[in-house]
């Protein structure tokens, strides 16, 4: 019993995963943002006046019913909280405390205010304040950003920066604030009389929102705003910089991890060294592919090769079709002899390519003359069965 307990808890902790790829946890994906969408425009919906009641009760229904969804969810991930790794070691009621104090816990807690308060009676379904609590649900669109993390790891690591960014913002803040004071509260007692005023003005004129509720008359005032413009476009442009600098070298870093780790599954790789393997690695690129999905075309121009990874493909030859599973690649022929590709290949079912572009393919030519000696040696002996007539399970095109 404990066992099967275990088990269930696993698959269940398994697809409530927003990084978990596999069937069921895609359509679990699609299910909720599903629910989430349809709660949130009947929320919308039902602020309008005067709706037919048909109407006004089938939207009470729709938020009653993603509420109680919600909260059933909750309560999974709360019981399935122990199966995540990061809280190994753990005993279930502290790995369970440790996830419902986590920001996706917090969110997910957030998200059940509704169905409790709703539940209770303390709130009406058809009520005001029941829509302002659903409003707590676009918290939970925040998890399915895959990139959130990403951006949280590119602002820890570009602090320095973007400190010392923030720093000079509010030293042309406040000095621009407070030279407009002195120059227009003479003249403008209402907009610039005191400093907070002084620096709502500073703040709509760096950030070059430009409102033009508030503008200087004087001719201090003025060349003060004609600074802080050109300031603010200065500062938000070093911001943007380095936010963007900082978020593609995440991105690299991430990328290079995952393609390591589809590298290390083909074994011509493998068998080739850690220094020559990291070298590839920068020249793959993954590609994820659904079944029944046509990767290439006959007689379509050959500027790639494929190394499967996971997954199955078939190479539909005119004799008779051919299948290549993990390991296996295809694509080499018409790399090669700058042919177009002499056979359709579709997947099977879901697998993950490794591309390897033509120009990537002749720069690495002259670093690591041992792959490309091994993709010659099987291009060669495709080339000979297929004279030969002769169907073989390592066929290409």
């Amino acid at each position: 019993m404990v066992t099967t307990t275990s088990t269930l808890r696993a698959r269940i902790h398994a697809t409530l995963l927003h990084s978990n790829d596999s069937q069921s946890g895609r359509r679990w994906r699609a299910f909720h943002l599903f629910a989430l969408g349809s709660g949130l425009l009947a929320v919308a919906v039902s602020s309008v006046v005067n709706l037919p009641d048909l109407v006004d009760r089938l939207l009470v229904l729709i938020i009653a019913l993603v509420a109680i969804i919600f909260l059933v969810e909750y309560g999974l991930r709360l019981w399935s909280a122990p199966e995540s790794l990061r809280y190994s070691g753990l005993s279930d009621g502290r790995a369970r405390l440790r996830w419902a104090l986590s920001a996706t816990g917090l969110i997910g807690l957030l998200a059940v205010v509704p169905a409790f308060a709703i539940s209770v009676s303390a709130v009406k379904a058809d009520s005001d304040f029941a829509a302002i609590f659903c409003i707590l649900w676009i918290l939970k669109l925040s998890v399915h950003a895959p990139a959130t993390g990403t951006l949280g790891r590119v602002i820890s690591n570009e602090r320095a920066a973007l400190s010392s960014v923030l720093i000079i913002f509010i030293i042309v803040l406040v000095t621009a604030a407070t030279a407009t004071y002195f120059f227009e509260r003479g003249g403008q007692p209402d907009q610039f009389g005191d400093l907070p005023s002084s620096l709502w003005w500073a703040v709509v004129t760096l950030t070059t929102t430009g409102y033009g509720d508030v503008v200087p008359h004087t001719v201090g005032g003025r060349m003060v705003g004609s600074v802080v413009m050109v300031s603010g476009i200065l500062v938000l442009a070093l911001m943007t910089g380095i936010l963007a600098t900082g978020f593609a070298e995440e991105v690299r870093r991430r990328e290079y991890l995952r393609v390591w780790d589809q590298v290390v599954k083909v074994p011509m790789f493998t068998e080739l060294g850690t220094v020559t393997l990291s070298e590839i690695v920068g020249k793959l690129r993954v590609r994820y592919y659904p079944p029944r999905f046509v990767v290439v075309r006959r007689d379509e121009p050959g500027d790639s090769m494929f190394f499967i990874s996971d997954g199955e493909v078939e190479v539909r030859l005119p004799r008779e079709p051919v299948r290549l599973g993990q390991g296996g690649f295809f694509g080499e022929m018409a790399l090669l002899d700058r042919l177009p590709r002499s056979a359709t290949i579709v997947t099977t079912q879901p697998t993950t390519l490794l591309v390897l572009y033509a120009s990537d393919f002749y720069e690495i030519a002259a670093h690591i003359p041992s792959l490309v000696a091994a993709v010659e040696k099987e291009a060669r002996r495709r080339r000979q069965e297929n004279e030969s007539g002769q169907a073989t399970p390592s066929a290409s095109s």
